[in-house]
């Protein structure tokens, strides 16, 4: 046996790590630079897995879930020990509630020395439990690949999630004979529990007014054509929300947004496919109180429904929506139904053009999504981070295709947009990755225009900048008739910040001078921040009880 091969038969720990993510398909390893972490990047390198580094480990996980979200794969961060993988909690949490398929890999104090004072000694796994479906220590070299495929498997079982696994410092450096490495275990195969499908699709074939709502769990279970085929074949309205938007495209003659309330209070018949009956559905009280619920989703629900459901089918959701396609007969006509849903929308989106094209300066934040809807590609991914801001892109933004949406979902945490947005770009250098934010999130990981900076990715942000944290100050103005802690510093050059760290920077305080500035960020060869002053005088009318 030559040197070289008996060499290849032992393999540190990090190379295995590194080895198995490979297997799986990983490409991406986004990261913050830690010592504990020296071997897994070593491994990297060997096994030709590109590593992302960024400013902060929240924007490494952020990242990571990015990726799953564009690409419906794992994605991994890596993140040192101790305040490095605390840094990450929040991340964590986002991933958990948008049931976000990732992996983080956390550094360890060195097992041989365990409570004995090591640098960033602390044990992760009792707090980082709770935020995901499994959370282990790799107590010995040899079982690193065996965790590895453990994790990655569990991540994508439904319902799909976080997972995090740690390694000592001494048994990630360790190595071990490689014919030890446990076999690649095949992704769990997803069954239908069809035994539901016969009822519902009696509800949906007598059906007057029938409507989908569609959410998250629509996407990650692969089910847009299945969707598209159900629905037109049966004439059914569809409303989407979270990672759904644009499984159906939003110009399609079934697709509807603004006549949403309208739908879901009349409906008889409502099939929630992927979607939870939490505050953006107000609780379930957004649905009629005569109507029949039907639940489709990849698993059983997570929490108990807030009101009673008449069928519930759990299994692949392509099967079951193909299913009740075919089960479900020749329906009656629906079309009194749709037009009056279609005037409705009609006539709500005829309203929001007077702020599309509203001229006053500092502009309505409207103002900067008439623009922008113009400029961008069928295929652009949009990521919003922000409250009002990111409230007003949800209302009025279109979404063409799957993937193309990236909010920060029900968990609302800010800072979530860089970390998407740099994701995004890599995984789809072609097209346009545009970043919606507000002045108020871009102190959350603003620095990381540095990030994209240094590794090429040019996305293009928009900024509404009203130097308030509007989800917060008119809410409380309108309690108290005064706000606290909810002011900032006004007309603040970020632009000028994104200039420094590399990029390109434009400031728009007149309507007039918008066009021009999205035009030239979107051309740039660099990442781009558009800093537009709007009106803090504006409040994003919000109807949903959040609470």
């Amino acid at each position: 046996m030559s040197t070289d091969a008996a060499h290849e038969t032992r393999l540190h720990g990090g190379r295995l790590v590194a080895r198995q993510l490979k297997a799986h398909g990983v490409s991406k390893l986004f990261t913050l630079s830690g010592g504990h972490l020296f071997s897994i990047y070593d491994g990297c390198r060997e096994e030709g897995i590109d590593l992302i580094d960024v400013r902060h480990e929240a924007t490494a996980v952020f990242a990571a879930e990015g990726w799953a979200k564009v690409t419906r794969t794992p994605g991994v961060a890596a993140a040192t020990a101790g305040p490095g993988v605390t840094n990450g909690m929040s991340a964590l949490a986002s991933a958990q509630q948008n049931h976000s398929p990732i992996l983080l890999l956390g550094g360890r104090a060195p097992e041989m020395r365990w409570g004995r004072g090591s640098l960033q000694e602390i044990d992760h796994i009792p707090f980082v439990r709770p935020l995901v479906k499994l959370a282990a220590t790799a107590q010995a070299t040899a079982d690193i690949p065996g965790l590895i495929a453990q994790a990655l498997t569990t991540s994508m079982t439904p319902h799909t999630g976080p997972t995090f696994l740690d390694f000592p410092l001494d048994v990630v450096f360790a190595e071990c004979d490689v014919s030890e490495l446990a076999p690649h275990q095949p992704d769990p195969a997803i069954s239908v529990i069809a035994h539901d499908v016969t009822h519902a699709a009696r509800l949906l074939r007598e059906a007057q007014r029938p409507v989908v709502m569609a959410g998250t769990n629509l996407y990650w279970g692969h089910g847009e054509d299945a969707l598209r085929e159900l629905v037109e074949t049966r004439r059914i309205p569809v409303f989407l929300n979270g990672l759904a938007r644009g499984c159906l495209p939003a110009d399609h003659d079934l697709c509807f947004s603004r006549a949403r309330s309208t739908a879901l209070k009349a409906a008889d018949v409502v099939l929630l496919i992927g979607v939870p009956m939490d505050f953006r559905l107000g609780f379930g009280d957004s649905i009629g109180t005569t109507a029949k619920i039907i639940v489709v989703d990849v698993a059983p629900s997570e929490r108990e429904h807030p009101r009673a459901v008449t069928a519930e089918l759990y299994g692949s959701v392509p099967a079951t929506l193909d299913a009740l396609r075919q089960e479900s007969g020749r329906s009656v006509d629906r079309n009194a139904w749709l037009s009056h849903l279609r005037e409705v929308e009609s006539t709500r989106r005829s309203a929001e053009r007077e702020h599309l094209e509203d001229d006053r300066a500092p502009l309505h934040p409207l103002r900067i999504y008439g623009e922008l809807a113009g400029l961008l590609d069928r295929n652009a991914v949009v990521v919003v981070d922000g409250g009002d801001f990111a409230s007003y892109a949800g209302r009025v933004v279109d979404s063409f295709e799957p993937g193309c949406w990236l909010d920060p979902g029900p968990f609302g945490c800010l800072g979530s947009g860089p970390g998407y947005a740099l994701a995004a770009k890599l995984a789809h250098p072609n097209r346009q990755v545009l970043l919606l934010l507000g002045d108020g999130a871009f102190g959350f990981a603003g620095m990381e225009f540095d990030t994209l900076a240094r590794h090429g990715v040019n996305v293009v942000g928009v900024m509404g900048n009203n130097g308030i944290w509007g989800l917060e100050h008119h809410p409380m103005m309108s309690l108290y008739g005064y706000s606290v802690v909810a002011t900032l510093r006004p007309e603040t050059r970020y632009d000028q910040v994104v200039e420094a760290l590399g990029g390109h920077g434009e400031l728009v305080r007149k309507p007039s001078e918008l066009r021009p500035a999205l035009m030239r960020a979107l051309t740039s060869d660099r990442p781009a921040l558009v800093n537009v002053l709007t009106d803090p005088a504006i409040a994003y009318p919000r109807s949903t009880n959040l609470a």
